[in-house]
């Protein structure tokens, strides 16, 4: 019996602001380049103010957002579990996901009093993006944002490595983990950032617990996590915890090590103007194709594409005319 959604995604709920900047701006205002850094919301507006002026898109965002937009937009039903607040913001992410056709934990009657998170994510012309990052109200994500019915009708949960960054978001991560687990739904998780492997490994321990069923990583995630220097001894260790390991190698392509049998995906060779959401969309594009009842290779295939036309675009969502293209690759692949 086919369950009603494929995905079921957990994660933070922020609105990206996307703006063009330079390395040389991002030094100067003092901003780790590359990585995502937790910041007050003082400081955000004044990050703000610095860039005023600047092109800016504004998206409904968070990774696993990103993850489970993008699988839905390939052909997955998908709920998502977040917390937004009564403001502007949080109408604007509730409407935007619906406008997406993803289902959601959010309902007028739910929004509470408060700040919705936002994410200043700054791409520079390497076409790297830096993020800054206001939880809001998001860091406040418990388990009664769960819905167990739509879980316990989902293939799979997907949960975002940021979630270890709050303790209260955390416990949630690590009490839906349990029940996916109790309840034989099949459970994946990314590392999400160099800087969540960094400050909250902990954290991600906890909600990796005995192992799950696939694991998404960089492969910067993958050595910092593994603490090695060369791929093949970080993917024999993540390996251990998980039964499918994708480890995602940018202009690369991938390395898949799937129940021990490794592939290797071939990487697209595209100019990328902007990395934002690349690899969420990777997550959500394998997810799809895997729930679709495609191959690991195939979904591999389809994933490398998939982020690579992402990268040739602004923003974190594949165009209309890019999402017809990678739509017609995976016929063609298939």
């Amino acid at each position: 019996m086919s369950k009603q959604y494929q995905i079921y995604g957990m994660g933070n709920a922020l609105v990206d602001y996307e703006i063009e900047t330079t390395a040389q701006e991002l030094q100067s205002l003092g901003i780790d380049k590359g990585v995502m850094t937790l910041i007050e919301e003082e400081t955000q507006e004044k990050l703000f103010h610095a860039f005023h002026g600047k092109h800016h898109s504004r998206a409904c965002g968070g990774s696993a957002a990103n993850t489970i937009i993008g699988a839905q937009s390939l052909g997955s039903a998908c709920f998502y579990s977040c917390k937004v607040a009564e403001d502007d913001s949080g109408h604007f992410y509730r409407d935007d996901l619906t406008r997406h056709g993803v289902g959601s934990n959010l309902s007028y009657e739910s929004l509470e009093p408060g700040k919705t998170g936002k994410c200043l994510v700054m791409v520079s012309e390497d076409a790297d993006r830096t993020m800054n990052t206001f939880l809001g109200i998001t860091g406040d994500i418990d388990y009664s944002q769960i819905n167990e019915e739509a879980l316990l009708n989902s293939e799979y949960l997907y949960i975002e490595g940021y979630l270890a960054s709050s303790p209260i978001a955390l416990g949630a991560a690590v009490e839906a983990m349990a029940f996916a687990r109790e309840n034989g739904i099949k459970t994946a998780f990314s590392l999400s950032d160099p800087n969540m492997v960094r400050f909250c490994r902990e954290g991600l321990n906890r909600i990796i617990g005995d192992g799950v069923d696939l694991l998404f990583c960089n492969l910067e995630e993958a050595l910092m996590y593994a603490e090695s220097d060369n791929i093949e001894d970080a993917a024999d260790k993540l390996s251990q915890l998980t039964n499918r390991l994708v480890i995602t190698l940018g202009k690369e392509g991938a390395l898949i090590i799937s129940q021990g049998k490794r592939l290797n995906i071939k990487g697209n060779q595209v100019k990328a103007v902007d990395t934002n959401g690349a690899g969420d969309l990777f997550a959500g594009s394998f997810l799809f194709a895997l729930c679709a009842g495609y191959s690991v290779e195939v979904s591999g295939q389809l994933a490398s594409y998939a982020s690579a036309q992402l990268v040739t675009q602004y923003g974190p969502r594949l165009s209309d005319s890019i999402l017809k293209k990678v739509k017609k690759y995976l016929t063609e692949l298939s």
